[in-house]
C-alpha cells in the first residue's frame, strides 16, 4: 500500500514523469521508511570520494563512488552486490559511455548505513507503487562536483540525457559556496517541461527515466577563493535481470 504522503509523487511520475520534492517533505518521506540517525557520518563520507578518471572532456571537477544492490521483491528487502563496473551505452552517455568504468566503491560502512537502507526502502516504496512485486537492480552513485575559478563544475557533462534505467532519485546532500545547478526536465521531443534547483539538504528529484530527459546546468563558486562543491546521491532503479 502506498503511504498517503507518497501518493502525489507516484501520481506525478505517472503524469508529468518527474517530481521535485522539497527538503521537509522528502525528509518526512524518508523517515517513514527508516532511520536517518547516522546522516552526519553519511554526509561526511562525501569528503572521501575519489576523482572520476573517466572524463572524456578532460575535466577534473568530479569525484565519486559507486555501489550496486538488489532490492525486493519483498517490501523493505535489499542486499549489496559485489562491486562491479558501471556501464552505459553511448546511446545514453555520448561523452563517457561505451566503456566499463570502474569507480571507487562506496565504503562498506556507508553502503550498510542506516541512511542508505532508508533511502533504498523509500525508493522501493515510490517506484514499486507503480510496478509492485518486482526485483530491482539499484545503483547508488555518490557525486561531488567541484567548482574552481578556472573551471566550472558540470553535474551532467553529457548534456540533456537519460540514464538508461527505469527510475532515478537525485538527493541533495550538501551545497557549499555554489551558485546555479538548475535541473531541467524535457519530454521525448526535448521540449522543456519544468525546472528547479536542488538547494537544501534533502531536496530531491524523482525521474521516470523511460519517459523524460534531464540535465543540470554548470555550477560556479560564489567566492572563487574558497572551496566550492555540490554533493548529491543518485540512485537508479531498473528491473533486475534473471541473473542479478
Amino acid at each position: 500500500m502506498t503511504p498517503p504522503a507518497a501518493a502525489p509523487l507516484v501520481a506525478a511520475l505517472n503524469g508529468a514523469g518527474y517530481a521535485f520534492v522539497p527538503a521537509a517533505a522528502m525528509r518526512a518521506l524518508l523517515a517513514a521508511s527508516g532511520p536517518l540517525a547516522d546522516w552526519d557520518s553519511f554526509r561526511a563520507s562525501w569528503d572521501r570520494l575519489e576523482p572520476d578518471r573517466y572524463m572524456a572532456d578532460g575535466g577534473r571537477y568530479r569525484r565519486r563512488r559507486h555501489g550496486v544492490f538488489t532490492v525486493g521483491p519483498a517490501p523493505g528487502t535489499f542486499a549489496r552486490l559485489a562491486h562491479r563496473a558501471h556501464f552505459q551505452s553511448r546511446d545514453y552517455n555520448r561523452l563517457n559511455g561505451g566503456i566499463e568504468r570502474w569507480f571507487a566503491a562506496i565504503e562498506p560502512a556507508i553502503g550498510a548505513s542506516a541512511c542508505m537502507g532508508t533511502i533504498l526502502r523509500c525508493c522501493q516504496t515510490l517506484f514499486g507503487a507503480r510496478e509492485p512485486d518486482l526485483a530491482w537492480f539499484a545503483e547508488a552513485h555518490q557525486f561531488r562536483i567541484e567548482a574552481r575559478a578556472s573551471e566550472p563544475g558540470q553535474p551532467t557533462p553529457e548534456g540533456l540525457h537519460r540514464d538508461g534505467v527505469d527510475y532515478v532519485l537525485v538527493l541533495m546532500v550538501e551545497r557549499r559556496n555554489i551558485a546555479s545547478g538548475e535541473t531541467s526536465i524535457h519530454d521525448e521531443a526535448c521540449r522543456r517541461l519544468g525546472s528547479f534547483t536542488l538547494a537544501d539538504p534533502f531536496d530531491a528529484a524523482l525521474v521516470h527515466d523511460r519517459r523524460v530527459f534531464h540535465g543540470v546546468t554548470a555550477v560556479e563558486a560564489v567566492d572563487p577563493s574558497r572551496p566550492a562543491h555540490r554533493d548529491v546521491l543518485v540512485v537508479t532503479f531498473r528491473r533486475a535481470a534473471a541473473d542479478e
